[in-house]
């Protein structure tokens, strides 16, 4: 026996089928571009040497602040706000560098040919010069570094990484020349990290595994290891290998996607991500180009950049084509916040 099925077939008007369509995933949103108003001297060594950024604000005339900026290659570096070198310390192998308060600590990187260590200085405020407080040996073999001041607390850590992942923390006590250094935590976090930032105003620790993402962790000693993620490379996530430098200023944090060339955007409180810029060409500097470190305040530091300043390091200083030794370009931070308002 056989059947015979009739089908009939509804035809809906253009409007319905729109409502029943699919929605196709969101495209990632292009960057926008702003300019830097200052660059720095170039570092003295050649091919890939400048790496990471951090901001000093002085504590009584915000103008005076400088930036201490490694070269990877030999130097640890002092920059005024026009980008002017005002010292340089040979035989500081540093490949990241941060700060609290007057004490600023370099990761001594040994494949650059430095021992792996931590070098912690203090700044003096009225010459802004830098001098050498003590060595400190790591577990790990310091290559990132950041630094943190626990609001519960009021005690210095520092966060010296490796690229085996491994990661560690360190209590640091600086009374007049002395420096007494202990480990508290130690801890892997998987594959290559370098980038970090730890935040006072949340007490967490953003950590750069760099063909992955970024990953959220708390910054205390006691946070243990439980981990969220902040944002990730690859399918679903807006970072572009490697994930670099992190930094927040004001309620945004900034995360350097090497692999594209421009810099994510979240907001420091709920860390949604909100968007995604570049340092382009302008009048004033070159572009910021394949940037490893970067740094950023929102003070006032005075008339150049009453509200703040973004910092990143040019991987390639100079007009395309150019081979000019690296440095660092300074944004006014108004550039970009008003992009992500």
């Amino acid at each position: 026996m056989s059947f015979t099925v009739s089908v009939r077939t509804a035809v809906l008007p253009a409007a319905a089928l729109a409502a029943l369509a699919i929605p196709a995933a969101p495209a990632q949103a292009a960057s926008v571009s702003v300019t830097a108003s200052v660059e720095t001297a170039p570092v003295s060594h050649s091919g890939d040497a400048a790496d990471d950024p951090a901001i000093w604000v002085h504590p009584t005339d915000p103008a005076k602040s400088v930036v201490v900026a490694t070269d990877k290659k030999g130097a640890l570096e002092v920059y005024d706000l026009s980008g002017t070198r005002i010292q340089r310390i040979s035989g500081d192998y540093g490949n990241n560098v941060d700060l609290r308060g007057n004490i600023v600590v370099s990761a001594d990187d040994e494949a650059a040919g430095g021992n792996g260590a931590m070098h912690i200085y203090r700044i003096d405020p009225v010459t802004r010069q830098l001098t050498w407080l003590k060595d400190v040996p790591t577990e790990v073999t310091a290559h990132g570094i950041c630094l943190y001041t626990s609001p519960a607390s009021g005690k210095l850590y520092a966060f010296p990484n490796s690229t085996s992942g491994r990661v560690e923390q360190w209590e640091l006590a600086v009374s007049g020349d002395s420096v007494t250094a202990t480990s508290v935590r130690l801890w892997d976090a998987g594959s290559a990290v370098e980038g970090c930032y730890a935040d006072e105003t949340t007490g967490k620790l953003y950590l750069g595994e760099e063909d992955v993402g970024v990953w959220v962790y708390g910054a205390e000693p006691t946070a243990g290891t439980a981990r969220t993620k902040l944002d990730s490379t690859g399918s679903g996530g807006h970072i572009t290998a490697d994930a670099e430098g992190i930094t927040a200023a004001g309620n945004r944090i900034y995360v350097s996607s090497q692999g594209s060339n421009d810099f994510t955007v979240y907001d420091r409180t709920t860390r949604a991500y909100l968007g995604r810029f570049s340092v382009a060409n302008g009048t004033a500097a070159d572009d910021c180009e394949d940037t490893d470190g970067i740094d950023a305040t929102a003070a006032n530091l005075g008339p150049a950049f009453p509200q703040g300043v973004f910092i990143c390091q040019d991987g390639s200083n100079g007009a395309p084509g150019s081979s000019g030794n690296q440095n660092f370009k300074f944004v006014p931070l108004q550039r970009i916040t008003g992009l992500f308002a």
